[in-house]
């Protein structure tokens, strides 16, 4: 086990050090006047709770969790149906589950990310030809992430619904999809937006009252102040609208530590889970931003190196979709306040207060050590059949081409 512990990427545990600390001072930060005050303790644990997950996974080989991935896939979509029938409605999505021993809830939704990354490491391991087929290879795996990602919609989780959209797009472009297939599927993906954006605006009195006849009148107060902000209702408008002041008074060294006055005067919701990324911005401006980003990128950068190094196949498949995971919950967190994106129910990863969120990050990045760990093992070593006609296989044979005798 030592030996193990030895070639963990511990660059990546001072980054991960790191962004608990800034989590547990931003928290408290956030909540020490609130009702909420005490939350960074709470966080602290789970931080303590995390760092075991990552170590527990990383000393655990990966390849073990693909070839039983199929068992984890139904496991976890089994617990989304739970969920629709059982599951605690908080903030309008009917997503908690709590464990009745320990009294803690968790969200099924979060924990089903890392198993589809898991499953699709497994499906794309299947596949025989140098390219995805599209009618034995795409079509299976866009329904095996389509079913889910209903469940969740059904739920009222859009934010992590469109998770399981966009690690499904990465995993498939590094499993090697075929240019005209995701050329084809970019084109409708734009024509759809294009379509969907043009007609919201256009019929937005009928979209509404749609929304409204199927219980989806909050998601109107979520589109309008990102596409058609001079409609939307003050209620609507009032999260984005202070959340953008907040950042923008922050300019470029912030207002100081908990000293954001439109964070600390509780003008902004949620400061302790989904907006926390404004009270950084707030009081510690730009270039405290800036540095959360570059611990971000310093983060998905060792990852991505990890997947190069790697001699087995399917461990960088599943880095592909943890970084695709991680990579849409940074934008759509950041995005959703400077009016890139519509606001949706997503935490800033490492950073936010949620339980689920921070063990099922931890648990990711204790997947990509155990792919540094075991990875350099020869491929008939795995446990699993391998594939390497991949987009991974060339770029591995491009930066380390074989020696000539």
């Amino acid at each position: 086990m030592l030996s193990k512990l030895k070639k963990i990427d511990y660059s990546i545990v001072l980054i991960l050090l790191l962004l608990m600390v800034i989590s547990i001072a931003v928290l408290y930060s956030a909540t020490s006047h609130t009702q909420y005050h005490g939350y960074h303790l709470r966080m602290l644990a789970y931080y303590a709770l995390g760092f075991v997950v990552f170590f527990g996974v990383s000393i655990l080989d990966y390849r073990l969790l693909v070839k039983y991935a199929p068992y984890f896939y139904l496991f976890g979509f089994g617990l989304l149906i739970v969920v629709m029938f059982i599951g605690n409605t908080y903030y309008n999505a009917k997503g908690w589950l709590t464990i009745p021993v320990i009294n803690q809830s968790f969200q099924p939704a979060e924990f089903f990310k890392l198993l589809l990354v898991i499953f699709l490491g497994f499906m794309l391991l299947r596949k025989r030809k140098p390219r995805l087929s599209f009618w034995r290879d795409v079509v299976p795996i866009c329904l095996l992430t389509f079913v889910p990602f209903v469940a969740v919609m059904a739920q009222n989780d859009l934010g992590n619904a469109l998770s399981y959209v966009i690690i499904l797009a990465g995993m498939l472009w590094i499993g090697n999809i075929k240019y005209w297939h995701a050329l084809i599927a970019l084109v409708i993906f734009a024509g759809s937006m294009f379509g969907g954006i043009t007609a919201y605006k256009t019929y937005h009195d009928q979209v509404y009252n749609f929304f409204v006849e199927i219980g989806r009148e909050h998601w109107i107060s979520r589109i309008d102040p990102w596409l058609i902000p001079e409609k939307a209702s003050e209620d609507a408008s009032y999260h984005t609208r202070n959340a953008k002041l907040a950042i923008a008074s922050g300019g470029m060294t912030g207002e100081g530590y908990m000293k954001g006055e439109t964070v600390q005067s509780e003008r902004v919701p949620l400061t302790y889970s989904d907006s926390i990324f404004v009270v950084i911005a707030e009081e510690f401006g730009f270039i405290g931003s800036s540095a959360l980003l570059l611990l971000y990128f310093v983060l998905i950068h060792r990852l991505i190196l990890i997947s190069l190094e790697s001699r087995e196949t399917s461990g960088p498949f599943l880095i592909v979709g943890i970084v695709a995971m991680l990579l849409y919950q940074i934008f759509e967190n950041i995005g959703m306040f400077i009016g890139l994106m519509p606001l949706t129910g997503i935490t800033l990863p490492f950073i936010s207060y949620g339980g689920t969120s921070l063990l099922i990050n931890m648990a990711s990045i204790g997947v990509a050590m155990s792919i540094r760990i075991y990875g350099q093992e020869k491929e008939e070593d795995s446990p699993v059949p391998s594939s390497s006609t991949s987009r991974y296989a060339l770029l591995r044979t491009k930066r380390r081409p074989e020696k000539q005798g």
